[in-house]
C-alpha cells in the first residue's frame, strides 16, 4: 500500500471512471461493501458513485487518510479480473 497521501491520490487519479468495490469497518465485527464508480478526486477526498440497485443513496466520499490507515479497502474490477486470471495460470502452471 502507498505510503503517502499524495501517492494514493494519484493511484486513484489513474483509475477515475472505472468500477470499484469498496470495504469499510464499520465497527469491530461489522464490515459495508459497497460497489460503485470511482467519480472524482478533490485535494483530500475521493468520491464513488454508488450502484442506486443496491444502495439506498447515490454518492459517498472517502478520505485519502481512510486508504492510508487501512479503515476502507478498495478493489478496482479491473485488478480483480487479472487477479484471477493469474491464479488461474498459476492452476494451468501447477498441472
Amino acid at each position: 500500500m502507498p505510503t503517502s497521501l499524495k501517492t494514493i491520490k494519484s493511484r486513484l487519479d489513474a483509475h477515475l471512471g472505472e468500477n470499484l468495490t469498496v470495504v469499510a469497518q464499520a465497527g469491530r465485527k461489522k464490515v459495508i461493501r459497497r460497489r460503485g464508480t470511482l467519480a472524482e478526486t478533490f485535494h483530500s477526498v475521493f468520491v464513488v458513485d454508488l450502484d442506486q440497485n443496491e444502495n439506498s443513496f447515490e454518492r459517498v466520499s472517502y478520505s485519502y487518510a481512510d486508504l492510508l490507515t487501512k479503515s476502507i479497502d478498495i478493489t478496482f474490477d479491473s485488478e480483480a479480473t487479472e487477479a484471477d486470471s493469474s491464479a488461474d495460470e498459476e492452476v494451468v502452471d501447477a498441472e
